[in-house]
């Protein structure tokens, strides 16, 4: 037990919610803990009765079937890919977004009716973590297609639209474009693999004060790629301010050989 909990502090911490709730939201579901009218997104009942939870709750429900372990795995795998490498040591600034970005699946879905916003979400952090992955990287879907990582959001919605209709792959759309929002309001269109946030929205992104404090965040210089905010110690600025001369190499003794 206490190696399985040491496994579960090893994944960031955003992606451990995410996989927290939708794991608990699913399963009590599935297990008929809760109803699962009393988890999907009703607007009467969100503005009415003020049932807020449905906004959380709704985003993590999931198929309850089979095909729910592809759901969670790729939820895993690209939340934990953009927390540990374009949002590594400001998990504070992914949650920041994480939120605006649930908001704007909800607004989208509204038309449509959505009851539930799990594959929009899904399909947001897809389109975002494959936007910017490297130029040429290879990505499979589920073990079996093996595809530039550039065509993975689209594949997967064609997969949604000829496993689960179109009434789905429309709130897969509704995904794709938030993700896509997200990339281009805050990253920058011309942002890629090793790139920081330089989009119209980015100095918008930054996460609150309070918020970084609650992650344990100190604010510091802003890194790239896989860099958080960096503090540089003063005794290392002291030596590189000194280290300045001509390097005379090492020398050599009178008389050697």
């Amino acid at each position: 037990m206490a190696d399985l909990v040491a496994e579960v502090r090893k994944i960031p911490p955003v992606t451990r919610f995410l996989l927290g709730s939708s794991i608990g939201v699913t399963f009590a579901a599935r297990l008929n803990i809760v109803s699962p009218y009393n988890l999907v997104f009703l607007k009467e009942h969100v503005t009415r009765h003020f049932e807020l939870w449905r906004l959380h709750t709704s985003m993590f429900l999931g198929s309850m079937q089979f095909d729910y372990i592809f759901e969670l795995a790729m939820l895993y795998r690209n939340s934990n890919s953009l927390e540990t490498m374009y949002y590594q040591g400001r998990s504070s600034d992914y949650a920041w977004q994480l939120i605006f970005a649930c908001l704007a699946i909800i607004l989208a879905n509204r038309p449509l009716g959505s009851f539930s916003h799990n594959r929009p979400l899904l399909h947001a952090l897809t389109y975002l973590s494959c936007a910017l992955s490297p130029p040429g990287t290879q990505s499979s879907i589920m073990g079996l297609l093996t595809l530039p990582v550039a065509y993975v959001p689209y594949a997967m919605l064609g997969m949604d639209l000829l496993v689960s209709g179109v009434d789905v792959a429309a709130q897969s759309v509704s995904g794709l474009i938030v993700g896509h929002l997200w990339w281009w309001l805050v990253w920058g269109a011309n942002t890629g693999a090793g790139g920081m946030e330089r989009g119209p929205l980015a100095d918008y992104a930054r996460a609150p004060r309070w918020l970084r404090n609650w992650f344990g965040e100190s604010e510091g210089v802003r890194g790239s790629f896989g860099a958080g905010y960096h503090v540089v110690p003063p005794r290392r600025q002291q030596t590189s301010a000194r280290d300045t001369g001509h390097n005379w190499g090492v020398g050599r003794r009178l008389g050697g050989s």
